[in-house]
């Protein structure tokens, strides 16, 4: 009998063992929002998502839908057609088992005359946004944050040019103050000024030479970029609240025609995630993320 308690105890003190890791492997590894497991990730896992993103194919992290739903998976694209870029940044996030690389891109929306900010998630741990429409819903990795909505630009569009065109995207030179990511901002119409920091404004049509309205945006972006960057809770928005920011590129080589594990910039922030050592930064290749070196906003 006695034999059989100390056989008893030994059972026990087993399975309060293995109770006891089971929590503690449930408190590491899971997610207390989804109660997914997150096992640990690897720079060819981080990569693998960034190619994913860059074919524009959903990753295993996006919700399950519908036939009928849509799912969008965007990455940073300095030359569209519909935006003209003026600042872009790579935003860097981990933890032990989430990350996330968030895309930053400022500039204007010609389709839809408004200045914004793009965010684009691409990780483990992204929240995506998700529009309800009747019969279908849009699933996306994308963000938009406005910087001038279309009634400020309404309001601040030429309305003395002898023809339309002379009205187009153009501000009015009697125009003192604009309303800019919700501050009112002194307004420059002096073309002098932006001519020296590479921005050519529009020659056709322009007399009098009026400032664009995406050329604002690229000024600001040389004059104060922090007046058309997103904040720190604008960025975090669709990530956890506590996932500690690793750091924030300005500069980087950028290639739109080769899938991101194949090019060194990416190769670089995958090791830093993993890392979480920002000395791993060192690129060989220079940087051409400005916005000079694309042509954006063309169509």
């Amino acid at each position: 009998m006695k034999v059989f308690f100390i056989k008893l105890v030994s059972l026990l003190n087993f399975m309060r063992l293995v109770l006891i890791i089971a929590i503690l492997f449930t408190l590491l590894f899971c997610d207390k929002k989804s109660g997914k497991l997150h096992v640990e990730y690897t720079e060819s896992e981080i990569l693998k998502q960034l190619d994913l993103a860059f074919k524009g194919e959903p990753s295993k992290y996006y919700p399950e839908v519908r036939s009928q739903d849509i799912r969008y998976n965007f990455f940073l694209d300095l030359e569209h057609g519909y935006f003209e870029t003026a600042g872009n940044r790579i935003h860097l996030y981990a933890n032990e088992n989430q990350w996330a690389v968030v895309f930053e891109k400022s500039g204007y929306q010609n389709r839809s005359t408004k200045a914004e900010i793009e965010l684009d998630y691409i990780g483990n741990c992204v929240k995506y946004i998700v529009d309800k429409y009747p019969g279908r819903n849009y699933i996306s990795n994308a963000s938009n944050i406005v910087l001038v909505d279309s009634d400020e630009y309404a309001r601040i569009e030429n309305k003395q040019g002898a023809t339309d065109i002379e009205n187009f995207e153009l501000i009015g030179e009697n125009i003192k103050e604009i309303k800019v990511h919700n501050k009112v901002i002194p307004f420059n119409n002096n073309y002098k000024d932006y001519e020296k920091r590479g921005i050519k404004l529009r020659d056709f049509d322009n007399p009098k030479k009026l400032v664009g309205f995406g050329d604002l945006i690229r000024f600001y972006y040389e004059t104060n970029p922090n007046l058309i960057a997103a904040t720190e809770d604008e960025i975090k928005k669709y990530i956890p609240k506590n996932l500690k920011k690793i750091m924030t590129i300005d500069k980087f080589n950028y290639d739109p025609s080769i899938q991101p594990s194949k090019q060194e910039t990416y190769k670089l922030i995958s090791r830093i995630l993993v890392t979480k050592d920002t000395t791993n930064w060192r690129p060989k290749l220079k940087s051409n993320n400005n916005w000079r070196n694309w042509e954006s906003g063309h169509l």
